[in-house]
């Protein structure tokens, strides 16, 4: 980021306005590695001054997305919000191009001044009481440079605590809706249990967000956990049709992409009153990325004329990394040399959330669609690395130190399947089945420093898969007690991306099958769209998974799937694993009663509901990337 010395000159413009700038961390790049990624915040003032410029007036601007909050800490937490004069994003290219020491091939100028920028107040009140009294406040600027998008970190709270924030139009009472956060609890206090509500795998297009409102209206977790695709980069038809109506490629894309998602108001409720602690898997970006390219974009000459608008895999993912961060509640860690999201939330002395990124920062070429049987060949050799070595090290380095420090649980927020699945086609190769060494590497570690009580947590699938977490071939295990496990693999399912396509009885085949030749495997669903939550105890996490009975329409159903309980210092599954009996797909040593019984999160009634269609119906000829 640029100097904040070098932005205050007395006769360029008053200290109060330049502390306003500068506090919006969305002007900040989101590397500390690399400061050049930042908007030159100077530039924009005396571009702005020197026009006379005059901001909108309060009567022509709108919060048009919500508000949001992220990344709680114990003493800070970030809140954003987007004020615009429209729901049109943003088509400058300012952030993205110049002098850039990553992706440096673009020519146009780094900065094009906006002339007008937006002043908003904000405040943060405890929630207790709904007190009106703000703990910590502040304004800030925003303009088209960065899509009118306010990113703030609140400072001088309480640790877990809740609080109520707001933002309002300076000078006027325009204000936001109110938002609702939580503060993570201090590194070393003793807390009881904390509750997460885990997602991933959003796909507009493809169905209603049901899974968010429900999880919103029943406001059983402290804090909402994303996996990763959030957005899909596609361009699918139909009713809720992809916009921009195009594969995604400029910064313009991207931002307009999460604008539309932003619009939808289950996302807008779970997001105004959950703080969310995300990270990516590829669609964020493109599909099956790795560090040099994507499933349908290679960086090569050929790749580049061909296979898009003429702009390259780096060029691509700084423009959807950037939307990214401008769109999203995250903090803006330091990235070593590379797009770096992965962080670790120390909460109390209960868990550590370690969040990896098995996507973007360092991945070894993975399954592209043309290369699997190459992937086959190389999957077990040493140097394949979903993470790098980088991350790899500070990965092996906090679960050392979260046991060190005597945390009960560590819960590892990554992407993809941990666990080795075997499918009638083989394994699938781009997750860590095509990682080997890399999932060698790490149960080495967990085994070798004796560290127990590890929870992973996985999306990517659109399926549910629930197993014991095992060294395979390395270690005794036995799968009908669990003896040998080192702790239990939570896999969900999407928000409303496509999963198994088959109707209730084949998908309940299909999940037999999958546990018959995968022994670590102890539940499988590949038919419901929702979500799962953790109620993390000292004594032992109980985990309870639900269902849309139908994303084809906005509905407030949620059907419990199953519910699993892990016991501190038993490192598997309770048996008989999800009490012996399981809603749907297949359970191991277990029943399946189809029962339909649902609860109406909006009413508060459980109902017997049923639907014939889980989707929307999308044109065959716009579905696109649905893995």
């Amino acid at each position: 980021m640029y100097s904040l010395a070098n932005v205050c000159l007395a006769a360029l413009l008053a200290l109060p306005a330049c502390a306003s700038f500068h506090g919006n961390l969305n002007y900040d790049s989101p590397s500390l590695s690399h400061p050049n990624l930042g908007i030159n915040v100077p530039a924009v003032f005396r571009r702005s001054y020197k026009r006379g410029a005059i901001a909108f007036p309060p009567s022509q601007l709108n919060f048009t997305h919500g508000v949001a909050s992220g990344d709680p800490y114990p003493d800070s937490v970030i809140i954003w919000t987007r004020i615009a004069p429209s729901l049109v994003s943003s088509d400058s290219n300012v952030t993205v191009e110049g002098p850039v020491p990553l992706y440096n091939h673009d020519t146009e100028t780094y900065i094009q001044a906006d002339a007008n920028p937006v002043c908003v107040d904000w405040k943060i009140m405890q929630a207790a009481g709904n007190s009106t009294m703000p703990v910590s406040s502040g304004t800030a600027f925003t303009t088209g440079d960065i899509d009118y998008t306010v990113k703030v970190e609140a400072t001088g709270l309480l640790p877990f605590t809740a609080y109520n924030y707001q933002f309002t139009v300076c000078g006027s009472n325009n204000t936001s809706p109110t938002g609702l956060t939580k503060t993570a609890p201090a590194y070393d206090a003793d807390i009881d249990q904390l509750r997460f509500a885990v997602f991933s795998c959003s796909n507009y297009p493809n169905g209603y967000f049901n899974a968010y409102g429900n999880a919103a209206r029943k406001a059983q977790q402290d804090y909402v956990v994303h996996l990763g695709d959030y957005i899909y980069e596609g361009a699918a038809q139909g009713e809720r049709a992809h916009s921009p109506p195009r594969l995604l490629f400029s910064l313009y894309d991207y931002r307009t992409r999460h604008g539309q998602y932003r619009t939808d108001p289950d996302l807008q409720l779970l997001s105004r009153d959950f703080a969310w602690i995300a990270t990516w898997d590829d669609h964020e970006v493109a599909n099956n990325g790795y560090r040099d390219g994507f499933s349908a974009l290679n960086n090569t000459e050929e790749s580049f004329r061909n296979d898009g608008p003429s702009i390259s895999v780096d060029q691509r993912k700084m423009n959807a990394v950037r939307a990214y961060f401008e769109w999203m509640p995250i903090r803006q860690v330091d990235m070593d040399d590379n797009l770096r999201i992965w962080r670790n939330f120390r909460m109390g002395k209960l868990m550590d959330l370690i969040v990896l990124d098995t996507r973007n920062y360092d991945r070894s070429i993975t399954t592209l669609g043309w290369n699997n049987d190459y992937i086959d060949l190389i999957a077990d050799d040493a140097s394949r690395s979903l993470m790098g070595s980088h991350q790899e090290n500070w990965f092996y380095r906090q679960l050392s130190e979260s046991a060190d420090r005597g945390a009960t649980w560590r819960i590892i927020g990554n992407q993809i399947i941990f666990s080795r699945i075997i499918e009638a086609f083989g394994v699938n190769g781009d997750n860590w089945n095509g990682y080997t060494a890399n999932r060698n590497r790490t149960l080495k570690h967990l085994y070798d420093n004796n560290i127990g009580n590890n929870i992973f947590l996985a999306g990517d699938s659109h399926q549910n898969w629930v197993s014991d977490l095992v060294w395979l071939g390395e270690k005794d295990y036995d799968e009908t007690t669990g003896a040998g496990a080192l702790g239990v693999e939570f896999a969900g399912t999407a928000v409303s991306s496509t999963g198994n396509r088959k109707r209730l009885n084949g998908t309940d085949a299909d999940a037999r099958a999958r546990l018959d030749q995968s022994p670590v495997l102890q539940w499988q669903d590949g038919y419901y769209r929702g979500y799962f939550l953790m109620a993390i105890g000292k004594d032992r996490i109980e985990t309870q998974f639900f269902g849309s009975p139908s994303v084809a329409t906005r509905n407030a159903y949620d059907l419990p799937l199953a519910n699993f309980t892990v016991v501190a210092g038993d490192n598997r599954l309770s048996r008989p694993v999800a009490g012996g009996s399981v809603e749907t797909g297949s359970l191991r040593g277990g029943e399946v009663e189809h029962s339909n019984l649902t609860l109406n999160t909006e009413t508060g009634a459980w109902e017997f509901v049923s639907f014939d269609q889980m989707y929307i119906s999308i044109p065959s000829q716009s579905r696109k990337l649905k893995k």
